[in-house]
């Protein structure tokens, strides 16, 4: 008896090592100390020690369900952009620039060229957030999970000066709203997304003439990744006074996350285009609008309060960045949380 027979296979563990590598490598910074297969990962602090007071950021999260259509597709390269997205953004949405990230696969069984497939996935996430890929572990679960399957999260770290962090203390009454808009359904909701629509690769391969692509490419499409829009806005000048990333609970439980007591948001529903793919969940699924708004994004993954003369030079910074910026609404006096009307 020996590890290999008990379902470890060590060789492919060195194998997927291999094949990573070549994707690790683009997300290097400079502040990366050693290479990839030591014990931990290291990185210099060296240029936050310029800021007045830094703050570390934190962020750790998976991608959910959502693994279960990049499986039936056996599309494995997108899959870990969302992981880096889920914590990237979050970190983004505090104000801080996210500087490392690690990611943690489990598997049934290694198979090496998935593993990369995966890992490819997370340094193109950590390439567009400008994080460096600097460790992670793979780990077979033999009797614990079939041998195709496999789950994939991810931590990251970052950092800001306090000065600059978005807490929302001072927002008032009649700050602007400003949505970017979403990718798709990004990473939340899959159970619900997964009771909808036959999880089958017939299913997922039909095309539909309102999404102009296949089920499946629509649903795995990545996460958006915020970072360099928010990092736009910053250059520009624009203080924000509030953010919110829109994940699990969607706009009646994350908006009110930004908000101080004493001030309301209102979002104007018809302010911006809904994807066709969410109308299509809620025709099909025989969802009601409320639940629509407390499970998916609809639209729009990241919120930003500015100021009412802020909003051109927001709007501006947002579209320089890649990303599409729409006014939703506003803030008002009142008890804190929000209004879709």
């Amino acid at each position: 008896m020996d590890y290999k027979k008990a379902g470890v296979d060590i060789e492919a563990g060195y194998k997927s090592v291999e094949l990573m590598k070549e994707h690790v490598k683009k997300t290097m910074r400079e502040e990366v100390l050693g290479g990839l297969g030591g014990f931990s990962g290291a990185f210099s602090l060296e240029k936050i020690k310029k800021m007045e007071e830094p703050v570390l950021l934190s962020g750790t999260d998976g991608c959910g369900t959502k693994v279960k259509l990049a499986m039936i597709m056996d599309k494995h390269d997108t899959i870990g952009i969302d992981a880096v997205a889920m914590c990237v953004n979050d970190i983004a949405c505090a104000g801080g620039e996210p500087l490392f990230f690690l990611d943690y696969i489990a598997c049934g069984k290694n198979y090496p060229e998935k593993i990369a497939d995966i890992v490819k996935g997370v340094a193109e996430g950590c390439l567009q957030s400008e994080a460096a890929l600097i460790g992670g572990e793979t780990a077979e679960h033999p009797g614990l999970m079939p041998e195709d399957d496999y789950d994939l999260a991810g931590f990251a770290v970052g950092v800001c000066d306090k000065k600059d962090m978005i807490t929302g203390e001072n927002l008032k009454a009649g700050d602007v709203l400003i949505g970017m808009a979403s990718s798709g359904v990004h990473s939340n909701g899959f159970s619900l997304v997964r009771k909808v629509f036959e999880m089958t690769k017939e299913s997922l391969d039909t095309y539909y003439d309102e999404l102009g692509k296949t089920l499946g490419e629509t649903l795995l499409a990545p996460t958006r990744i915020y970072v360099k829009a928010l990092k736009s806005i910053k250059e520009a000048g624009v203080t924000v006074k509030a953010c919110s990333h829109i994940t699990g609970g969607g706009f009646y439980e994350n908006i009110p996350r930004m908000l101080k007591d004493g001030v309301h948001a209102v979002v104007e529903k018809d302010s911006y285009p809904v994807p066709p793919v969410f109308k299509l969940m809620a025709e099909k699924g025989d969802i009601e609008e409320t639940m629509m708004y407390n499970t998916f994004n609809m639209g729009i993954g990241m919120i930003v309060a500015v100021d009412p003369a802020d909003v051109d030079k927001t709007m501006e910074a947002i579209k320089a960045a890649g990303d599409v910026p729409y006014v939703i609404g506003k803030i008002e006096e009142g008890e804190k949380g929000v209004t879709l009307c």
